[in-house]
Parts: C-alpha cells; sequence; structure tokens
C-alpha cells in the first residue's frame, strides 16, 4: 500500500451555496496535485469538508476525481459518517467509484466507547477489500485512539494505516517507537497538523496527510522529499518559510485558511460551507502576507 506513504495532498472540495460540488474546480485542485507528484490524494478529507456534503455529492467528489487522475494518483477517500450503515454506503460508493483507499473517522453525536469504534470500523472493514487508514482526530471527533484500540484494529486484515495527531510534547520518535512493536510489519503511521511535519518526517513516520499541499503541493513536496533523504537543514529552511502559515492555521483553523488561501492564489472561489464564516478582509491580508513570505522563503 504505497499510497499510505509520503505526501498526501488534502485539496478543498469546491462547492456553490447549496452544497454541490464544482467538479470543474475540483478537477483542477487534482490535476495539480497530481502534476506536482504527490504520493496520494486524500479527497474529502476534513480539509475536504466530507461533514457538511450530501452522499450524493460526495460520491459526485469521487467520481470527478477518479475521472480526473484515475490511474494516475491514488485516491484516498474520507468516508466517515455518524451511523455505521451509512459509513457502509459511503464505502461501497467509493469502491465503486474506483477510489484506491479509504479514510475513517468516528464521528458521533453521543461520546463512543473503544468498543464501539472497533466495531464500527470492523463493520466497514468487513463491507470492502478497499485497503482502510484510521483517521485519529480528536479535534473533531473528540475522539482519541488508545496504543491498544489502534493494536486491536490493526489485526483487521483491511486495516493498514492511521493518520495520527501531532504529540503534545513532540516526541515523534517516542511515539513510534512505541507503537510500532504494537502493530504488524508494514502498518504505515503518518500524521496530520501540517506544522508537525518536518519533525514527523525526521523522526521516520511514513506519511504526511498534509493539508497545505491540496493547493500547494510542490513545496510540500520538497519539503517531505528533503526530510525523507534525511536532509534536516533543507527540510527545516523549507518549514521556517512556511511558519506563517502554520501560524495562522493554528490561529483560525486550516480549514477556513485554505478557503483564504485558494482565493488568494486565484484556484478556485468558494466560501466555506455555513454556519463556518469566511476570514475577516484583514485576516485575509494576513494569509496574502504569508504566501508572499512563503514564494520569498523558498526563492531564497
Amino acid at each position: 500500500m504505497d499510497f499510505f506513504h509520503g505526501l498526501s495532498a488534502f485539496p478543498p472540495t469546491p462547492t456553490d451555496a447549496e452544497g454541490q460540488v464544482d467538479v470543474a474546480a475540483l478537477s483542477r485542485l487534482l490535476d495539480r496535485i497530481h502534476a506536482a507528484g504527490a504520493d496520494s490524494i486524500g479527497l474529502l478529507g476534513s480539509t475536504g469538508g466530507y461533514a457538511y456534503l450530501s452522499r450524493g455529492e460526495r460520491r459526485r467528489a469521487v467520481e470527478a476525481a477518479v475521472d480526473s487522475v484515475g490511474g494516475r494518483t491514488p485516491v484516498i477517500v474520507g468516508i466517515g459518517a455518524l451511523r455505521t450503515d451509512s459509513v457502509q454506503a459511503l464505502a461501497r460508493d467509493a469502491a465503486k467509484a474506483g477510489a484506491d483507499g479509504l479514510l475513517l473517522a468516528p464521528m458521533s453525536y453521543t461520546p463512543l466507547t473503544d468498543e464501539e469504534v472497533y466495531q464500527h470500523f470492523r463493520a466497514i472493514a468487513e463491507t470492502t477489500d478497499l485497503p482502510l487508514c484510521i483517521y485519529n482526530n480528536p479535534g473533531t471527533t473528540k475522539f482519541t485512539f488508545s496504543d491498544g484500540l489502534i493494536a486491536r484494529l490493526a489485526q483487521l486484515e483491511n486495516i493498514v494505516a492511521i493518520k495520527m495527531p501531532l504529540p503534545a510534547d513532540s516526541d515523534f520518535g517516542g511515539e513510534l517507537a512505541r507503537l510500532r512493536p504494537q502493530n504488524p510489519n508494514g502498518f504505515s503511521i503518518g500524521y496530520s497538523g501540517d506544522w508537525g511535519a518536518a519533525g514527523a518526517l525526521l523522526a521516520g513516520c511514513d506519511a504526511w496527510y498534509s493539508v497545505i499541499a491540496g493547493l500547494l503541493p510542490a513545496p510540500a513536496l520538497k519539503l517531505t522529499r528533503a526530510a525523507q533523504a534525511g536532509d534536516a537543514d533543507e527540510a527545516r529552511r523549507i518549514d521556517d518559510a512556511f511558519q506563517p502559515l502554520w501560524t495562522l492555521f493554528k490561529a483560525f483553523g486550516s480549514f477556513r485558511v485554505m478557503y483564504t488561501v485558494g482565493s488568494v492564489l486565484d484556484l478556485y472561489r468558494a466560501e466555506p460551507p455555513r454556519p463556518i464564516l469566511p476570514l475577516s478582509p484583514q485576516d485575509h491580508g494576513r494569509v496574502e502576507e504569508a504566501l508572499q513570505g512563503l514564494i520569498d522563503g523558498l526563492s531564497g
């Protein structure tokens, strides 16, 4: 499952005010990611606003992605939903459309127990043969996977990877050293949280599940390749150029900032789904400054 390694780029899903996917705009973003050489595309992740889209529009996005880059760049599709049967339907839709892999976060309204999450994932893993990545995203789901639950899920045949949040102490090496012996050989451990990417990659994680690569795949790939090659100085230099954007991600949430990045770069025109509001004109200006700083930093 090489597509759970390296750089996985997570683009926004441009939609109109009614939540209908702008297929042409989405395809342009995906073609841009493919042209840059990312290792995979994370479609309908948190950056892709999966929770705000209907089943029909999610199917429409997957079909558009496969039509655009299918067979050229692997497409990993987010299938999170509140009900297990809904997730099973989304998994079947993604498989039928030609997705290469699946990404699942345990969405809930009522807080879930470990056993409920295990049975949820087990039911999905039995629905399709597609490889499945666990999405450990307590920031949105309010559920944190314990080491024991990860190890238990990794014994299921189709579950081959996990997308982890950044460790609170930034000790990527320690966390990887703890998790790897508990899970099967080849089980992929990757991280989200773009401001920790350089540290995670230099510590030897398998994948960077990247928000910014959804719109700026080329510099994100440069950071990834430098870290994979063990060139810490170059990885840190690129990461330093990204720091103003990382600051904005942490201040406003990457979901909001990415809509502004798309607008500033003239990649697509869309507002985030309500009730999420666009950034203010003043903060829009801060995003412009951060992007210019990135360009200047990488050209220096």
